[in-house]
């Protein structure tokens, strides 16, 4: 069975614990190169990553693109926002639901 996690600073991932996933708190570009590896060698099906740390992880995340797993989601955090993590939700609602819901 695969795992599910999130990687980011701790202000914009604590939440996600009460859902059963994985929080992975990082604090610099280090630790998330680090913490980000050990995810995806351990198994996990979904990473998402906050938009601030998905820049980082960039050249990491672009490795896994044709993988079928782990998926890794990039999602909106607390601060370094650009808008990817709302628009890859929006492409996802969409792609479920077949038509595009979120505005």
């Amino acid at each position: 069975m695969y795992k599910l996690a999130v990687l980011g600073d701790k202000e914009s991932i604590c939440g996600f614990a009460c859902l059963g996933a994985e929080t992975v708190s990082v604090y610099d570009t280090a630790s998330a190169k680090k913490e980000f590896k050990r995810l995806v060698n351990e198994n996990y099906g979904v990473i998402y990553v906050t938009e601030f740390y998905g820049e980082v992880l960039r050249e990491e995340i672009s490795l896994l693109e044709n993988a079928v797993t782990p998926a890794v989601i990039l999602i909106p955090g607390v601060k370094g926002n650009t808008g990817k993590g709302m628009e890859n939700i929006g492409k996802a609602v969409e792609r479920a639901v077949g038509s595009l819901i979120l505005d």
